[in-house]
């Protein structure tokens, strides 16, 4: 099979395009012919040894697929899943995935909706509702709304009761955001942002969602009301945040992280009952996901790119087109 291999780490990340065997599965996994492959920030960290898991060298990056299981128990059965935990392997054209971490996903669900599905929309449906306790009527802050996580918590926040102010880096952007349903939008690229939340909210806001990190982060908590809850979702700007704690104290606030891959390993029933809420809600038109980011899987190096360059809107993903 043809997979994309990392064989040493280095900044920026390099990969190439190489011929692999087949992997076998173990007695808890699925064989899985790989449709499509979820992008996501921490593999451009991945691939520079900046992610906070090294896997052994050579691996193959990509921590989601969606595809067909190809043996045993399930052959046929059309899944969105993650690949094994600190193992990686997505960018290939079979990928290994646990069972407990497989979602059957029907035929007509395009590979990025199937994809968002699976981890955006839980990811933001944990992040609001259990770790920042997001209250109708509250105000939400959605950080790179147009993103995939980002996007999902700007639907997932209106169907919540919130009113939503969605930053993001291009006109283009902040109209998919208001298509989404933000109520206001704002450029974040533009050094005067925080000035602008402070005139939609005056008293500031209630909980922020943050998968951007970096500066972004850390002038976040300028932004926040009394009581609020801020969100540490991610690092897309490439740099962690660094929390100025006074800023916390003097709002009475909270800063809450949010890993969701550790949420389905230690609470997978949580986990199962938000994935089938978000599925209920999609079946239902309730959300609707973004158009995906699509790259062919021979251009992974240039998706890793965009990616990291936030040229993409919606889930981005390669595809294997056979």
């Amino acid at each position: 099979m043809r997979a994309w291999q990392v064989e040493a780490l280095s900044d920026p990340g390099r990969m190439r395009l190489a011929e692999l065997p087949v992997p076998t599965p173990a007695h808890d996994q699925y064989l899985v012919k790989v449709e499509a492959a979820g992008l996501n920030f921490l593999d451009t960290l991945a691939i520079k040894g900046r992610y906070q898991t090294k896997p052994a060298l050579p691996f193959t990056p990509g921590v989601e697929v969606v595809g067909t299981i190809v043996s045993g128990e399930g052959a046929g059965t059309r899944v969105a899943c993650a690949t094994p935990a600190g193992r990686f392997g997505g960018f290939a054209e079979y990928a290994l995935v646990p069972h407990a971490e497989a979602m059957p996903i029907a035929s007509d669900v395009a590979p990025g909706a199937a994809l968002a599905l699976r981890g955006n929309y839980p990811t933001s449906l944990y992040a609001l509702r259990h770790a920042g306790r997001l209250q109708a009527g509250e105000t939400l802050l959605v950080h790179a709304g147009a993103g995939g996580v980002g996007s999902a918590a700007v639907q997932l926040g209106k169907l919540m009761g919130a009113r939503v102010i969605a930053t993001a880096g291009s006109a283009a952007k902040r109209d998919a955001c208001l298509t989404l349903g933000a109520d206001a939008t704002i450029n974040y690229t533009d050094a005067r942002w925080v000035d602008e939340v402070r005139k939609l909210a005056p008293q500031g806001v209630d909980v922020i969602y943050d998968p951007v990190g970096g500066d972004i982060g850390a002038q976040s908590v300028r932004c926040l009301a009394f009581g609020a809850r801020l969100l540490v979702v991610g690092f897309a700007s490439g740099a962690l945040t660094a929390l100025p704690a006074n800023r916390l104290l003097l709002a009475n606030a909270s800063a809450v992280g949010v890993l969701w891959g550790e949420v389905r390993k230690r609470e997978p029933a949580l986990a199962r009952q938000l994935g089938e809420e978000i599925q209920g809600w999609y079946l239902s038109g309730r959300i609707r996901p973004l158009e995906a980011s699509v790259f062919d899987f021979e251009d992974a190096p240039a998706a890793l790119a965009a990616l990291e360059r936030r040229q993409t809107s919606g889930k981005a993903i390669l595809l294997l087109r056979r």
